[in-house]
């Protein structure tokens, strides 16, 4: 996304609707001038992104998405770009669609009918004003023919506000979907174009305000806001390890010590003065001859898990735990501890089976599957709305949450919520979620609170993995995250 003013707060459909409306209503900004500098924002990007294109095809539907992209197509030919403009059959509606498809045809342009199974025109460049932010359902069997039509073309495509078929307040895309390469957004950033399945059709994202006042969005607080790239700060010159907190990271059932390992070292690699790892005592020797900076402890139920709980001030509890009657008195007994702590995997597996609201600081850290069995529903329920999803589990279990997934979210139990930037689909392998785990718990014991440390921690994952990847992103292992995490947890960017 571009650098500009709110570039970073996210907004709900309803909320982009009422700045809309205060512009128009009482900045007394008219609508269609406000249609016409969106189609001056998505030419600038076109032209700025393909320099060398001649030809371009405008695809309108019939609102004020189409209207900017009438006058895309009108200012497109004063600059001396060949442009056709193609239309799904519907009838442009409101006076400002209305307005500016008048525009174009007496500018001298027409509007060709399109209809399934016709040629797309032969363009360097395809534009898709179909659809803006107020399409919920799938689009029209006609709309949906062009729709894939303009996908398999293999031609660039340039999306104005939001590519047509994506739900920007979710992210979800209920039918055919438009992917987009470049998406020129307008007015205020909408949150369902971080999250979800928009990564696979927003392509590159700028955000233009329109020249628009500050004072516009006074009055309307955002829903969301992106993280932002942090650190913590340098570490006092007479530090010692007691001062950086002592981990315990709990689990490691019989054939998972790879899990609480990666949970404990990624501890160590954010910082926490000491980790202690509880786990079944069969794994002590890997562990010690894998990191001795580990400090490895059988551990064969509850008594002998006290007298650690009791020297830790931040747990980890969850990676590799399992099910078991083993797993199951630990995660009772650290939970019934009252240290702050980070549940994940198994331990939030064994949540779901005995609910609990939190009152020491803590993080849940749920990919959408264990969110689905923590709120008794399905995947798909989770995925259709995830911020929702989110908040929800926060209000639920009075925790911080992180909703793992492309565009990871961050809620608290009174609905603040932060959306990831970063990650890529190379981290959809076993043991990220064992890092951050071990990430979060880390930052705690370093003195954040549980908002601070997920924010932090979730950034930190996701850009080390983003600085793993730059060696291509299938193959890419936890442990490659390591190395990167340090650099970036003392805020070194190279």
């Amino acid at each position: 996304m571009s650098d500009c003013p709110h570039s970073h707060q996210l907004y709900t459909v309803a909320q982009v609707r009422a700045l809309d409306r205060h512009a128009i209503e009482v900045l007394g900004v008219p609508g269609f001038e406000l249609m016409r500098r969106a189609a001056w924002a998505a030419l600038s990007g076109l032209r700025r992104h393909w320099p060398q294109a001649r030809r371009i095809a405008v695809h309108c539907g019939p609102g004020n998405n189409g209207g900017d992209g009438f006058l895309l197509a009108v200012l497109a030919r004063e600059a001396g770009l060949l442009v056709d403009v193609l239309a799904p059959g519907e009838v442009s509606a409101g006076d400002d669609a209305a307005t500016a498809r008048q525009a174009w045809l007496d500018a001298g342009g027409a509007v060709r009918p399109w209809r399934s199974g016709d040629a797309l025109p032969a363009v360097d460049v395809h534009v898709d004003a179909l659809y803006g932010t107020g399409l919920r359902r799938a689009p029209e069997t006609a709309v949906a023919a062009l729709i894939e039509a303009v996908n398999a073309s293999g031609v660039p495509v340039l999306a104005l506000d939001v590519p047509s078929g994506l739900d920007a307040d979710t992210g979800q895309m209920p039918g055919a979907a438009i992917r987009a390469d470049l998406t020129v957004s307008f007015i205020a950033a909408k949150r369902g174009l971080h999250t979800g399945r928009a990564a696979n059709v927003v392509g590159q994202l700028e955000l233009d305000v329109l020249g628009l006042p500050e004072s516009l969005w006074r009055d309307v607080p955002c829903d969301a806001q992106l993280l932002a790239a942090t650190a913590l700060p340098p570490r006092p010159r007479d530090a010692n390890k007691g001062d950086n907190g002592h981990v315990l990271a709990i689990g490691g059932e019989h054939g998972m010590a790879g899990a609480i390992r990666l949970s404990g070292e990624a501890a160590l690699r954010a910082g926490a003065g000491l980790v202690s790892v509880a786990t079944r005592a069969e794994h002590l020797l890997a562990l010690n001859a894998a990191r001795p900076e580990l400090m490895a402890h059988g551990v064969d139920g509850p008594q002998a898990l006290e007298p650690l709980l009791a020297r830790a001030s931040v747990l980890a509890v969850g990676p590799g735990l399992g099910r078991g009657a083993w797993g199951h008195a630990l995660w009772l007994t650290a939970l019934d501890s009252g240290k702050p702590l980070v549940l994940d995997a198994d331990g939030l597996n064994l949540l779901a089976r005995e609910p609990r609201r939190f009152t020491q600081p803590a993080v849940l850290t749920p990919h959408p599957g264990e969110a689905a069995r923590l709120l008794g529903g399905t995947v798909a329920e989770v995925e259709a709305d995830r911020f929702a999803a989110a908040r929800l589990l926060a209000d639920r279990f009075r925790a911080v949450v992180v909703l793992k997934g492309s565009g990871s979210l961050v809620a608290d139990p009174n609905g603040r919520l932060d959306v990831c930037p970063w990650g890529n689909p190379g981290m959809a392998a076993g043991g990220m979620g064992d890092l951050l785990t071990g990430i979060v718990a880390a930052l705690l014991a370093q003195g954040c609170d549980a908002w601070q440390a997920a924010c932090l921690g979730v950034g930190l994952h996701a850009r080390a993995g983003d600085r793993a990847a730059r060696q291509g992103e299938r193959g890419l292992l936890a442990t490659d995250l390591l190395a990167p995490l340090r650099a970036l947890g003392n805020g070194i960017d190279a």
